[in-house]
């Protein structure tokens, strides 16, 4: 019943999760966000004392069931392994814990997390972020691509109970990477079921740390048991030691395979009960130097994770109609992040590269940047679209705390950048046309049209860039005709201010 209830609440929480990164509506974030924000590290990068906090007090309390209920990764690797099983039918076994190579990736990962959570460490192999780029790079063009396949079929059919949206790569950086992960998590769930989560996973070596002590967790009564086995073989987590009649609860997950497997009743999900005879008492008092030496090196390690909390596909034509050149990124002095970040270094500090925000982007100006010092982080792009000051998007479903929420009216008047005009590419002065784009479209009222000599008023009329009313959303950069840079882009701020 226990494995019963388990699997329901996971499968819930896999679909809400996934949801979010594959639905290009905006309907899942308004109903499911909350899911993102209550996983591990986005909880601790924002802040959030009571999620972290709740987390820790459930592993205590029930082991680790965040790892086998809540974490999508964790999931989608129970789901590689039960389709092993369908087709192999292989059996697991008990293996020995890799407390070395456990403990040095979560010694690499806080001191790279405390130093900044730009750092590429960090982003590979942190559970959330990296089923979050699985999510949005892998599965959500078959999603999108199944979606403009049923609006074909309705469009034929004279209905339009379905629309076709616009599948493109955002990042081949970024997919490269995903696709990596994906074979990487498939490969060692499809060998070893829960490997990742008990080998790599820096959450699931710090929960580790907790579910030792919790409250209940599944038992072996060596009285009824008879050796056959067969929780050992159904042990996704290979942490049951059966010839010693013992379970490594760092590793267990809480998965109740184990306790659905038994026939003889001889596992419980209960009060770990104390030994009693000396020979038991004498075995731990000899691992007590292990064991002190461990919990010295995990709260020097939670220490550590306190204090560290404290080129996109481009548009090839115009209207649909005519053919134009490409456009090319123009050379800013400093890359443009979100409203909501505050600047930069607040971005770079809380940004774990979960592409949540990309993948939610209704406008597609959010793009995983492929610079070394931001790997995969976001930034604003305007070749396909512009940040309209009417969404708020991308604040909303942050998890992390990298972008706070804005309201419209906030987000109107933060100032993320800055237009600057190009003289040498506009084609007022190349081609010698009206033009006016800019101004036109500009949400603000920044750029004025001013004559391009002073002192001849039948002069062409060229943009002015009121530098002290922009916004730097970005309007006039993706309009601007001018091929192949744009005749004005936007600049960006290193610190936002409010106008």
């Amino acid at each position: 019943m226990l494995r019963k209830i388990r699997i329901f609440l996971a499968a819930i929480s896999f679909l809400c999760c996934t949801l979010l990164f594959m639905d290009f509506t905006g309907t899942a974030s308004s109903y499911f966000g909350w899911m993102a924000k209550i996983q591990f590290l986005p909880a601790v990068l924002a802040l959030n004392v009571f999620v972290v906090v709740a987390l820790l007090v459930l592993t205590l309390l029930l082991g680790r069931v965040y790892c086998s209920v809540v974490c999508p990764l964790g999931i989608f690797q129970d789901i590689i392994a039960w389709v092993r099983r369908r087709i192999v039918r292989k059996k697991y076994s008990f293996s020995r814990e890799k407390k070395w190579l456990r403990r040095v990736l979560l010694l690499m990962f806080i001191v790279s997390l405390a130093l900044s959570a730009t750092s590429i460490l960090a982003k590979l192999i942190e559970p959330y972020s990296a089923f979050g780029r699985i999510a949005s790079n892998l599965f959500a063009p078959i999603w999108q691509w199944g979606n403009n396949a049923l609006a074909a079929a309705a469009e034929s059919a004279d209905s339009y109970l379905f629309y076709s949206t616009e599948v493109y790569v955002r990042s081949g950086v970024t997919l490269a990477v995903a696709a990596v992960s994906f074979v990487v998590v498939v490969v060692l769930a499809w060998r070893g079921g829960r490997t990742y989560c008990n080998t790599v996973c820096p959450v699931g070596t710090l929960l580790g740390f907790f579910s030792r002590f919790a409250l209940l967790k599944p038992v072996i009564n060596a009285e009824k048991c008879i050796n056959c086995k067969a929780c050992e073989t159904k042990c996704k987590a290979s942490c049951i030691d059966l010839a010693n009649n013992k379970i490594d609860y760092s590793r267990c997950v809480a998965c109740m395979n184990c306790i659905d497997a038994c026939r003889k009743d001889a596992l419980t999900y209960c009060l770990k009960k104390k030994a009693k005879n000396e020979k038991e008492v004498g075995k731990r008092e000899e691992e007590q130097p292990e064991n002190a030496s461990r919990r010295s090196f995990l709260i020097t390690s939670a220490t550590l994770a306190a204090t560290a909390a404290i080129k996109a596909q481009e548009k090839k034509v115009d209207g649909g109609l005519a053919v134009i050149k490409d456009r090319k990124e123009p050379d800013r002095k400093s890359h443009i992040v979100p409203p909501g970040a505050r600047g930069v270094r607040h971005f770079a500090q809380h940004c774990t590269s979960c592409q949540l925000c990309v993948s939610s982007c209704p406008e597609h100006v959010l793009v995983p940047s492929g610079n070394l010092h931001r790997f995969m982080q976001p930034e604003m792009n305007y070749d396909r679209g512009y940040c309209r000051t009417e969404c708020t998007r991308c604040s909303e479903v942050c998890p992390n705390g990298a972008i706070m929420k804005l309201t419209e009216e906030e987000k109107s008047s933060v100032q993320i950048g800055h237009a600057v005009w190009i003289k040498k590419n506009c084609v007022v002065v190349t081609d010698g046309v009206r033009c006016g784009n800019c101004a036109h479209h500009c949400p603000v009222g920044a750029i004025t049209m001013v004559p391009l000599r002073a002192d001849d008023e039948e002069s062409p009329m060229v943009p002015a860039v009121n530098t002290e009313r922009c916004i730097g959303c970005g309007a006039c950069e993706h309009l601007c005709p001018a091929r192949p840079y744009s005749a004005i882009y936007v600049e960006g701020h290193e610190r936002h201010r409010e106008i």
